[in-house]
């Protein structure tokens, strides 16, 4: 699967509310790349007709392992349904053994500021990898 640039699918107003989410993941072995490509492909096909997907796009890295995802929700529940939901829900639980950790990040911007950047979500995902490593536990100071 080639890196695909952002896709609008179900716009929302301007001034509307959106979720953005980001994500980082990176499998532990090169030789699981075709299925996670497989299953990927599925996904994109899934997201592109979700319900309160504004927009998405991935970035494809398959001879490093790593992928990353950009998407804009209506709102939580509606990732949330999309995550839960077969295609995506299958997907996760076969491939969650063979990823090492993931970055997830969640901002909230107005439909008129889509499409996000990817420099904008990858520095965020940095940022928030960073402070994973600093604080593996969760705890603050």
């Amino acid at each position: 699967m080639p890196t695909l640039g952002w896709t609008t699918l179900n716009p929302a107003p301007p001034q509307a509310p959106v979720l953005v989410m980001a994500s980082r993941f990176e499998l532990r072995s090169l030789k699981d790349v075709p299925r996670f490509l497989a299953l990927s492909s599925f996904t994109w096909r899934q997201v592109k007709n979700a319900p309160g997907a504004c927009g998405a796009s991935l970035i494809a890295h398959p001879l490093r392992g790593v992928f990353y995802t950009l998407s804009a929700w209506r709102d939580r529940a509606a990732l949330s349904a999309y995550a839960r939901t077969d295609p995506h829900g299958d997907a996760m639980r076969a491939m969650r053994p063979k990823m090492r950790p993931s970055t997830f990040v969640f901002w909230e911007t107005d439909a008129e500021h889509l499409p996000i950047t990817w420099d904008e979500a990858k520095r965020r995902l940095t940022e928030k990898a960073q402070a994973e490593a600093a604080d593996p536990d969760g705890r603050t100071a």
